[in-house]
């Protein structure tokens, strides 16, 4: 039996804070042979907005595998350090890299021979771009530190190996072991008339999301179209750019933002949708995209993120969104492509998307490269 520690800043029934919570969550729904999980995480979500957790600073059963230690503010770094001591895990799993209770106390302090960073994304040159003097000041300090000299590190890709390497040094030792999927039954494939388009977007709002290009580039369709955007708010200044832009929308164009989907809630959100759209400037894994895909909606996403190739697949559309003035041209005329399609064509790509991301995740395998990480 092997005892893992994670350390991670939000955990279920925390939701706004996206892709690491899920990948978590769905890493100890899956490994549920020989593993024993203990996940340290706050009683709050993204903002410090409390959630409803029974108990506080002790551990709660989660699973029959997984416990949950939800910590308040007080005291949090000294009772992680006491409960690593405590447990004694086998491995030390910190979630994240900029966060100082969660990240770099555990990695400074905390007692155990065996500590494994998962920089999820956050070494990505798209993300590193967003507030980019603080991370570089943060990145040089940790560097000071020579806390990358305390771990071994977790990629979720090869792609993400190479940005650790080129922050942190070719002798880094990384393990590359991707996220786990959550996969929803392919849905009833949506009726689809040619001139109308239902989009949905899953995300935080957030510039690295680029939501307000594809609002942009709505301006220009002509075609009737319905978008629905799902997710908390992360820059405040950035949405309030994007709600003037959607109130220079035409009629034929109307939008629809909703500010929380929690996970349980997602599968019956994108039924009746035809496109699941997030051009990202990048993303670690894109749970929402898998998500989509695995429910047959086609995606129009960026090649910042891991699924390319989607329009070999007849899965979606990858664009380039690396210029303001070409990304909404692309995604303008890729948005008119969809709508343009009548119930056959678009019931090729509803069957490619679910196709697509079945053929590229296996479990098994996933379960076989956690065993060797958590070796």
């Amino acid at each position: 039996m092997k005892t893992i520690f994670i350390t991670i800043p939000w955990f279920i029934p925390a939701f706004k804070a996206g892709g690491p919570i899920l990948s978590i969550a769905n890493m100890v729904n899956e490994l549920d042979e020989g593993y024993q999980f203990y996940v340290y995480t706050s009683n709050t979500d993204l903002h410090g907005l409390p959630i409803a957790v029974a108990i506080a600073n002790e551990w709660t059963v989660y699973n029959d595998y997984t416990k949950v230690w939800y910590s308040g503010k007080k005291d949090r770094s000294q009772q992680l350090v006491e409960q690593v001591k405590l447990v004694r895990p086998d491995v030390l799993y910190v979630i994240g890299l900029f966060d100082w209770h969660f990240n770099i106390v555990p990695l400074l302090y905390a007692d155990c021979a065996d500590k494994l960073l998962s920089v999820r994304g956050m070494l990505h040159p798209g993300a590193l771009g967003q507030k980019a003097w603080k991370k570089k000041i943060f990145l040089q300090a940790m560097k000071w530190m020579k806390l990358e000299r305390k771990a071994r590190f977790h990629a979720t890709d090869e792609a993400e190996l190479g940005f650790i390497k080129n922050v942190f040094g070719e002798e880094i030792k990384v393990e590359v072991a991707a996220n786990f999927p959550r996969l929803f039954p392919v849905q009833q494939v949506t009726v689809k008339e040619p001139g109308e388009l239902r989009l949905v977007s899953v995300g935080i709002i957030s510039p690295m999301k680029n939501y307000l290009w594809v609002i942009r580039a709505l301006k220009q369709i002509k075609q009737t179209m319905h978008y629905d955007i799902y997710g908390p708010v992360k820059e405040v200044g950035y949405w309030e750019e994007c709600l003037l832009a959607i109130k220079e929308l035409p009629a034929n164009i109307v939008v629809a933002y909703h500010p929380e989907l929690p996970a349980h809630k997602v599968s019956s959100k994108l039924a009746g949708q035809h496109v699941f759209i997030l051009p990202s400037k990048s993303e670690n894994y894109g749970h929402a995209i898998v998500e989509a895909l695995s429910a047959g909606l086609p995606v129009i996403t960026s090649e910042g993120v891991p699924w390319l190739e989607l329009a070999e697949g007849k899965a979606g559309i990858n664009l380039k969104v690396y210029n303001e003035e070409s990304g909404i041209r692309n995604l303008e005329e890729t948005i008119g492509f969809f709508a343009a399609m009548g119930s056959e064509d678009y019931e090729i790509y509803s069957k490619g998307a679910a196709a697509y991301i079945r053929e590229r995740v296996d479990v098994g395998d996933l379960k076989m490269r956690y065993g060797q990480m958590f070796r």
